[in-house]
């Protein structure tokens, strides 16, 4: 339910970066409706994970992949310093995914 809530998330996200400030109605609807039904999906995990655990997954996640949509779809650039630190969200997630007793599987 954590990784469908992270898609809405992206895809609201994606949206409302071709929103125009919220002003073109499509891109903000679908930017609504992806909030909305990510944020319904998050309450759903956090019946069961820690809020910061859940929150730490959701914004490493999220961050990484709206980085790669831009990448691929929207061309926009990643030089080292950029792909170094998506690496280290990453390492972080896992970590936190991992070692960390706080997580409940």
């Amino acid at each position: 339910m954590l990784l469908i809530a992270i898609a809405a998330e992206v895809v609201g996200t994606t949206a409302l970066s071709r929103s125009d400030g919220l002003t073109k109605l499509v891109p903000s609807v679908i930017t609504v409706i992806g909030y909305v039904f990510a944020f319904w999906c998050l309450s759903i995990v956090l019946r069961t994970v820690p809020t910061g655990i859940a929150y730490a997954v959701w914004s490493g996640f999220g961050i990484v992949l709206i980085t790669l949509v831009s990448w691929i779809y929207y061309g926009q650039k990643l030089d080292m310093p950029a792909l170094i630190g998506l690496a280290m969200i990453i390492a972080g997630v896992l970590v936190v995914n991992l070692f960390s007793k706080s997580v409940t599987h």
